[in-house]
């Protein structure tokens, strides 16, 4: 059965000899996820220490892991997978809601705040979604559905106006009906699982404006029909590390990833990101603004981080450094770290292709690791890349 899982996202479902459901999780890669129980690596929990007991195993592929979560959470609600319930952890399940107002927002709650929670104001509740990155999910969401975080008749637009991420609350450009059909209806349907009602309810929309000659309206729905059909939220489950990745190789324990980014011969920075069992570990990022660099060299400005980085013993050392770059790059990093595993990741000259090169090919274990992980290894590359270009921008803006 494992050697037929597909290396795509969605949700893996576990039957025990009676043919019950016994338990459902989500993954990014379901051929990684479920051959990682069958590891013999155990993290104890419930259905890992009975794992004996399932007999089956089916699946369903999802176009994106928010569809995957979306739809483990339906089966969680409907079928109470006993090895899902008992397995819930501290932090309690986290439920997503619309707010009952003329422009509903969408917020979330963790089950264990129920109590003291006022149901009066729902509209509409969507949930358990276990291990979801709570502010990753919200951000796809309002970028994909144009939710409003905004007032109406404000005095001035609101920022996710100018960005093109609103559509007007804030400035009376669209009403209460209007927003409930163009914002409230398709989001629902989405987190009921129905994408493809909503593509379709879109693209009939997108017809109507074009022939009312909205154009500005009708590219505005293009655009959001098209990053429907390609969701991308590969980082979204949480704790996935631990899941699709550590789980098959229990020695690493964190990764670090750099990149570099200047303007010209100004605002030069770098950036360190880190990754450990659980995640990104963003208290442990690490911003470096490049002081003895004149001109313009990503190596020599490469050179001053780790330099830098290495004069901090009291931080943890990495088992995996990823950097953003090719040969040159790597070539450095390993002279710097001569003991830890280093790769880099080379867009081409194009900026469009990811070639994943190694300092060294002598590490067979490390190195099918990472070609069995490519996606969360280019995660973790464009999160450098981010984390150094906003540092970037905030120096900009300060001068």
């Amino acid at each position: 059965m494992i050697k037929n899982l597909p290396d795509n996202s969605g949700i893996y479902l576990f039957f025990d000899k009676k043919k019950e459901l016994i338990y459902v999780g989500k993954a990014t890669s379901l051929k990684s996820r479920v051959s990682s129980y069958f590891s013999g690596v155990k993290n104890m929990r419930p259905i890992e220490l009975l794992i004996d007991q399932v007999k089956d195993i089916k699946w369903i592929e999802t176009d994106s892991v928010i569809e995957a979560a979306i739809l483990e959470a339906k089966y969680i609600k409907k079928f109470k997978p006993r090895y899902n319930v008992i397995g819930k952890d501290d932090k309690s399940w986290i439920y997503f809601y619309l707010t009952k107002e003329d422009f509903p927002k969408l917020k979330t709650i963790r089950e264990h705040d129920f109590k003291d929670f006022d149901k009066s104001i729902v509209l509409k509740m969507f949930g358990p979604f276990p291990n979801i990155k709570t502010s990753e999910m919200l951000r796809i969401l309002h970028s994909l559905f144009f939710i409003s975080k905004c007032e109406p008749n404000q005095k001035k637009p609101c920022f996710d106006y100018q960005i093109k991420k609103c559509l007007g609350v804030c400035i009376g450009l669209i009403d209460k009906e209007e927003y409930g059909k163009r914002v409230v209806r398709p989001l629902i349907q989405f987190l009921n699982g129905n994408k493809k009602m909503v593509i379709k309810n879109l693209e009939k929309q997108m017809k109507i404006f074009s022939k009312n000659e909205f154009f500005e309206e009708a590219n505005k729905t293009k655009y959001q029909i098209e990053k429907l059909k390609k969701i991308q939220d590969a980082s979204l489950i949480n704790k996935s590390f631990v899941e699709d990745v550590f789980k098959e190789k229990s020695l690493i324990k964190r990764i670090e990833g750099y990149d570099i980014s200047n303007l010209g011969n100004s605002f030069k920075v770098g950036s360190m990101v880190v990754s450990d069992l659980n995640g990104p570990v963003k208290n442990e990022y690490k911003k470096f603004k490049i002081k003895t660099v004149k001109k313009q060299s990503d190596i020599d400005c490469l050179r001053e981080v780790f330099q830098r980085r290495l004069k901090h013993t009291e931080w943890q050392s990495p088992d995996i450094i990823l950097v953003d770059g090719g040969r040159a790059q790597v070539n450095l990093t390993k002279k710097l770290f001569k003991n830890i595993f280093v790769l880099g990741i080379a867009k081409g000259k194009n900026r469009k292709k990811d070639e994943f090169i190694y300092a060294s090919l002598d590490d067979k274990e490390n190195i099918a690791f990472v070609e069995e992980n490519k996606k969360l290894f280019i995660n973790l590359r464009n999160e450098a890349h981010r984390f150094a270009i906003s540092y970037q921008k905030r120096l900009a803006r300060l001068k």
